[in-house]
């Protein structure tokens, strides 16, 4: 059984962070900058984008190696005080 404070993930490891975004000509760079904060690398072929039916939105999935619950939280709150993100999963 885990306590609260036990992640149901074991780290280090790859973890896939989808964000859906507004749809401004360098979303994926603003994003991809935002999680270079937290991570050394992002590798090639790790950002794979979507546009929604009307075009308003960008739905990105980036693929990232954690290292901790920590940094995870990190990120997700960085991601989270950026205007030009609406979602995160």
């Amino acid at each position: 059984m885990n306590t609260e404070n036990e992640s149901l993930i074991d780290f280090p490891c790859d973890f896939p962070i989808k964000v859906i975004g507004k749809s401004d000509s360098d979303i994926d760079e603003h994003v991809v900058g935002i999680l270079l904060k937290y991570v050394s690398t992002i590798y090639e072929g790790a950002v794979r984008s979507r546009r929604s039916k009307n075009g308003n939105y960008v739905a990105l999935t980036i693929t990232i190696k954690v290292t901790s619950q920590t940094q995870l939280d990190q990120i997700y709150q960085a991601l989270g005080a950026s205007d030009r993100v609406v979602m995160i999963l």
